[in-house]
Formats: C-alpha cells, sequence, structure tokens
C-alpha cells in the first residue's frame, strides 16, 4: 500500500513538473500574460483539467515558476560562494554567465515577469530578490573588513550586488552570438562589481 502511495506522489510530482517545463519552454516566445492554460497543457500532455489538481490558476503556476527560477539563482550564488577563484570578481562573472546560458529559460522568465508579470508573480519575485538580499548580506557580514558593519550597510552592499547582477543577466540574454560581443558584456560587468567592491572596501560605517 505504502508503494501504491509513493507510486501516486510521485506521478503528481511528475506531472506537476511537466507543467512548470511545458510553460517555462512556452514562455520563451511569450509572457506569462499571453499564455492560456490550454496552451500550457497541450504542451505537457495532460487534459486541461487534470492542470487544478496542481494549480488553482495559472498566476499561481507563475509564482511557482519564480520560485524555481530563484532557486536556480541562489544555487549559483551558492556555488560561486564554495568555489572561490584567484580573481573572486572575475570568477563570479565566469560562473554567472555559465548559469546563464545553462537556464537562460528561468532568468528570462526572471527578467521579463520581474516589473511586467501578474501583480501575484511581481511579487513573488520581490519577495525572493529580497531572501536572496538577505542571504548575501548575511555573507558579507562574515568578511572580516565587515564584521563591524551594521545589518542596514550590509543589506545596502547586498542589494547594490543583486541589481548590479541582474543587470548583467539581462546583458547576457540580450547579447549575439558573436564573441566580441559577449567579451564586452563581460568586460564591462567585471568593471561594475569592481567599482562596487572598491566601494565597499572605502565605505566607513556611521
Amino acid at each position: 500500500m505504502t508503494g501504491a502511495v509513493e507510486s501516486r506522489q510521485e506521478r503528481k510530482r511528475r506531472t506537476r513538473q511537466s507543467l512548470l517545463d511545458a510553460a517555462l519552454r512556452l514562455l520563451a516566445d511569450s509572457s506569462l500574460a499571453g499564455l492560456s492554460l490550454r496552451e500550457v497543457t497541450r504542451e505537457a500532455g495532460i487534459v486541461p483539467t487534470a492542470f487544478y489538481r496542481h494549480f488553482a490558476s495559472m498566476d499561481e503556476l507563475g509564482v511557482a515558476l519564480a520560485e524555481e527560477s530563484m532557486r536556480t539563482l541562489r544555487t549559483m550564488l551558492r556555488d560561486a560562494r564554495q568555489k572561490p577563484a584567484d580573481d573572486a570578481i572575475k570568477g563570479s562573472v565566469a560562473t554567472l554567465v555559465a548559469q546563464v546560458r545553462k537556464h537562460e529559460p528561468h532568468f528570462r522568465f526572471l527578467v521579463r515577469e520581474r516589473y511586467g508579470g501578474a501583480a501575484e508573480v511581481r511579487r513573488a519575485i520581490a519577495a525572493e530578490l529580497r531572501l536572496l538580499g538577505s542571504e548575501l548580506a548575511t555573507d558579507l557580514g562574515r568578511f572580516p573588513g565587515m564584521a563591524t558593519w551594521s545589518s542596514d550597510d550590509l543589506r545596502m552592499a547586498a542589494d547594490l550586488m543583486v541589481g548590479a547582477m541582474l543587470s548583467i543577466v539581462m546583458a547576457l540574454l540580450d547579447v549575439g552570438d558573436h564573441p566580441d560581443d559577449l567579451a564586452q558584456v563581460i568586460g564591462v560587468a567585471e568593471r561594475q562589481l569592481r567599482m562596487i567592491a572598491l566601494g565597499m572596501a572605502h565605505w566607513h560605517p556611521r
């Protein structure tokens, strides 16, 4: 009996994930607002009525996509912290480039829906970005030179870094296939982060 229950739960999990994956594929050429429930279920290979066993609405599916996409972003930052490079900024940008290439649909969804999506989805992305900023602020506070910073200053520095990272993601999504174009985006990204790091090094907390 237990095996049967686990099997049903696993099937339900797979179907839910297939809906998320189908929506993400369709969102490569559309916004969430322009996507219909029938399109998503047809892409996922299930009947429309089955959708409601997993999500109450398309907005709820969008919130789940936001959470899934932000997990990708947090994993990327965690990997960058756990694999320090000789040049931390160069290494961070290289990690960001690799992750955007690997998970481009997730990043496109976040960038597109952050301001232009449904209110519920925008709020979910904003909440996830605040959580990301809090985690980064905690990490920054562990650096010897920033141990005396106030929580407000740490959060401000973290928000600056998250904002810069998102602008770099947008540039990477828009860049063409020519190697020189990518090299230019990478060069600008590294200078932006070095400028923030320089400002942080000379910041004197009140």
